[in-house]
């Protein structure tokens, strides 16, 4: 837990010890420590020189004596090193960030578009974009991705966590793959936006609309190699084809404003997988019902909304926010 603030296992093992005993000496605490004792003695020494412990000098021939440094005021201490590093940092990181921008003008091809070939690099760059996301992260999704697979993106749990905002559009074939469906849901859950779409061309993921990475090679989407694609016409033209394709694709998942006295979860999801171009049998699979149940729920519905035919139910169910 402090290894933030510097400390590793070893050391913070040590200091809590010394903050749980007061002043002790090396063998007092060495049977609590789990250590060995030439690393205890390295701990408690690096303890001291950090601030967060003294050794008080023997009486006569007795050993040195360790007590720890208030944490309150140690720790504080340390808290406040590593802001004012960090705060360095990110100015640091603006300051080359405006270089980048201002050389960018008179950059070459070479420069817009950056060619990755090797697959963990690909992964490693597909990570580091998302963790470096401050406003939003824009997806394209394709069947049967394989470099990064959709349930060990990390790095899009930790963006929505930020606060980042998320938005997915897939395509409608990607929830015939085993387990998609519940994994979109668990996204959904999480805060990500997914729209779903006929068909997704190519994959992509877009950050704070800065740069794209995309693949490098015409329909092969599970390929490693891709491109990074930086401030350009080309980035523009990507941009505008996320955009009028999102407001093209249908929200895979009920609102969260659904008030369950009108419908409940499971005909949000029936909805939800059928106005977005399922049929009865695919809904049924996906959501592990017979289709005799999917369908008997369909005509409740309409019946509940009064309507006598599916696409009436599909415009009741966008008005009232059922799907």
């Amino acid at each position: 837990m402090l290894a933030a603030l510097g400390l590793d296992p070893a050391e913070e093992q040590a200091y809590r010890l010394l903050v749980a005993s007061g002043a002790v000496t090396l063998d007092d605490l060495l049977p609590e420590a789990g250590l060995a004792r030439a690393e205890l003695a390295a701990s408690l020494a690096a303890l001291v020189g950090r601030g967060l412990a003294t050794a008080q000098p023997p009486a006569g021939d007795g050993p040195v004596r360790f007590a720890p440094a208030p944490p309150a005021i140690a720790l504080a201490g340390l808290l406040r090193s590593r802001h004012d590093d960090l705060r360095a940092a990110e100015l640091a990181i603006a300051a080359l960030a405006e270089t980048y921008r201002s050389a960018s003008a008179g950059r070459t091809s070479a420069d817009v578009i950056e060619v990755i070939t090797d697959v963990d690099a690909v992964r490693h760059r597909f990570a580091q974009l998302q963790e470096a996301a401050r406003e939003e992260v824009l997806s394209l999704v394709v069947p049967h991705l394989s470099v990064v697979l959709h349930r060990e993106n990390a790095a899009g749990d930790d963006c929505l966590r930020r606060g980042v905002r998320y938005r997915a559009i897939i395509d409608r074939r990607v929830l015939d793959q085993p387990g998609m469906v519940d994994d979109v849901v668990a996204s959904a859950a999480a805060g990500q936006e997914i729209r779903v779409v006929d068909r997704v061309p190519v994959k992509a993921v877009i950050v704070d609309r800065e740069v794209a990475m995309l693949p490098l090679r015409h329909n092969q989407h599970t390929a490693a190699a891709s491109v990074l694609i930086h401030p350009s016409g080309l980035l523009d033209a990507m941009l505008a084809f996320h955009d009028v394709l999102w407001e093209r694709g249908y929200p895979l998942l009920p609102g969260s404003g659904v008030d369950p006295a009108e419908i409940d979860e499971v005909d949000g999801r029936i909805l939800a997988l059928l106005l977005s171009g399922l049929t009865d049998q695919a809904v049924a699979g996906k959501l592990g019902l017979s289709l005799r149940t999917v369908q008997r729920r369909i005509h409740q519905l309409m019946a509940r909304a009064g309507v006598g035919t599916r696409v009436q139910l599909g415009w009741h169910a966008a008005r009232k926010g059922w799907a």
